[in-house]
């Protein structure tokens, strides 16, 4: 099968359901977790510090690998990349759900993470290739309102399943799914590759791994050590030299194993560096909503995620709805729009109170996620628009990359501005009430960890602002090399977009 036909034949959709499946199952895993983080964290007798690793540790594994994914995908067909990486996930699943310790539960996070890798930008590559420009909006949009599904049944499913079961039964529940998803992928995937030959520069992902690696493990490290610490910024240092070579490196390849040449197109620089900011921003609501409601407030486990509920259901019915907006007016005016939103209710999250009401937060929460659906998608989708058709693997590789280590630096970032307040804020309360400071030291905890996060939410709003700004730079993007022509050819370019559906 080569390009010729897939362009006659049109997109082949059950090869991107079973692509999609595979994808939501790997998200839904996730937003499973979020909820859960507070009774992992009582049941394993960890730190918030530590837990966090459950998060910023799928991240290190994936700004690892992912930088990988540019070559899997033109050396490798979608069935034998989709196979692996769904196996992978499966077995870190398997692993998750006996592990009665937090060492091997990390480890079967990191190896469903090793899985995740792989399918989004592989599912992501399959999307631009199957589709033409002026139809790429509405179509990723579809693709969005499946995986916001994930989070819009995550969380309530979560604290339904933790209410009445081990916090374990969460990977046991997903386990089976996997499975099944693993076997569509062997009997429905039936796409061949030529061979390709191209071989992965050794070098380039030994430089590549200690440098996202070396920043991701540094800032997750930062939560529980401080930045003080050398392990901290010496695994900081260290990623930034080894990073810096590395893409030093990869401009003197003929064949780079992640092109950074992609920066040369303006949409797809400004879009990167909106997504990353707004990722740090983003973790904010992922992270500390779950730990207010349920430490400080109380509120059930199932509550806290019926509470998530809204925000997700509102964030799934926008992805199409932004799709096809995007189409007709382009990303600009709604990622000004949609940031606007952001920065105000992120604000408004730092106002917290011991007794914000439940259908406040609700509202708060859910208009907060329909500002972050008009953004994410639709600046995506303009930036990746720009680059030559053969540039695809790479975009769509340093997206997730850099979106993973945004997101790993954001969650360190925030959960470290948490902590420090709250100590600090600790400090001076035991100083204000002198000798009745131990009969009131459940107050002063819940007053401190309120102040830490009202701190960290205060300070996501800033970074917000920072995306608001860039935002207003959009224009909208088109193919720098013209319409993508599906042909035969044998020269280097043909061979680079992947055969996929």
């Amino acid at each position: 099968m080569n390009e010729t036909t897939q362009k006659a034949s049109g997109p082949k959709y059950g090869v991107l359901a079973v692509l999609m499946i595979g994808a939501f199952i790997a998200f839904l895993n996730n937003t499973l977790l979020n909820i859960a983080l507070p009774s992992i964290m009582k049941d394993l007798q960890i730190e918030t510090a530590t837990v966090q690793w459950l998060t910023t540790g799928f991240m290190l594994v994936n700004g690892i690998m992912i930088p990988a994914t540019a070559f899997l995908i033109q050396k490798y067909s979608v069935r034998k990349l989709f196979i692996t990486a769904m196996g992978l996930f499966t077995l870190g699943t398997v692993i998750a759900g006996m592990a009665d310790v937090f060492p091997l539960l990390l480890s079967g996070r990191m190896l469903q993470a090793s899985g995740s890798a792989i399918m989004m930008p592989l599912l992501m590559n399959v999307m631009l290739v199957s589709f033409p420009v002026e139809k790429r909006g509405a179509a990723m949009g579809v693709f969005g309102l499946i995986l916001m599904a994930a989070p819009a049944i995550g969380p309530t499913l979560s604290g339904w399943i933790i209410e009445h079961y081990d916090w374990r039964m969460l990977f046991h529940f997903v386990t089976p799914i996997a499975v099944i998803v693993l076997l569509l992928g062997v009997f429905l995937l039936k796409d061949k590759k030529e061979k390709v030959k191209m071989r992965l520069d050794v070098v380039s992902l030994l430089l590549s791994s200690v440098g996202f690696g070396g920043i991701l493990y540094g800032f997750s490290s930062a939560g529980s050590k401080g930045w003080d610490s050398p392990h901290v910024y010496a695994t900081i240092i260290v990623g930034a030299v080894s990073l810096i070579t590395f893409i030093v490196r990869q401009t003197k390849l003929e064949r780079p194993m992640l092109n950074f040449g992609i920066y040369k197109y303006p949409m797809f620089a400004l879009s990167s560096s909106i997504t990353m900011v707004l990722n740090m921003a983003m973790f904010s609501g992922m992270l500390l909503l779950p730990i207010y409601v349920q430490t400080i407030r109380g509120i059930s486990p199932f509550d806290a995620g019926l509470l998530m509920l809204p925000g997700a259901l509102v964030m799934a019915l926008m992805s199409p709805i932004t799709g096809r907006l995007f189409d007709k007016i382009g990303g600009k005016i709604l990622a000004v729009a949609g940031l606007a939103i952001v920065v105000v209710t992120t604000y408004l999250f730092s106002k917290l109170s011991l007794d914000s009401t439940y259908s406040y937060l609700v509202v708060l929460n859910s208009v907060r996620m329909l500002g972050i659906s008009m953004v994410m998608m639709p600046v995506s989708t303009n930036g990746l628009n720009q680059l030559p058709a053969k540039m695809y693997p790479h975009g769509t590789a340093m997206n997730n990359t850099l979106n993973q280590v945004s997101g790993a630096i954001g969650t360190a970032l925030l959960v470290t501005i948490m902590s420090n307040k709250s100590e600090s804020s600790a400090t001076s309360l035991v100083a204000q009430y002198g000798a009745d400071a131990a009969a009131k030291q459940q107050q002063i905890m819940l007053e401190s960890m309120l102040e830490g996060i009202n701190f960290a939410f205060y300070i996501s709003s800033l970074i917000a602002v920072v995306s608001l700004i860039l935002a207003f730079f959009i224009k909208r993007a088109t193919p720098a090399d013209g319409p993508i022509e599906f042909k035969p050819s044998d020269d280097q370019e043909s061979k680079v977009v992947p055969e996929t559906v």
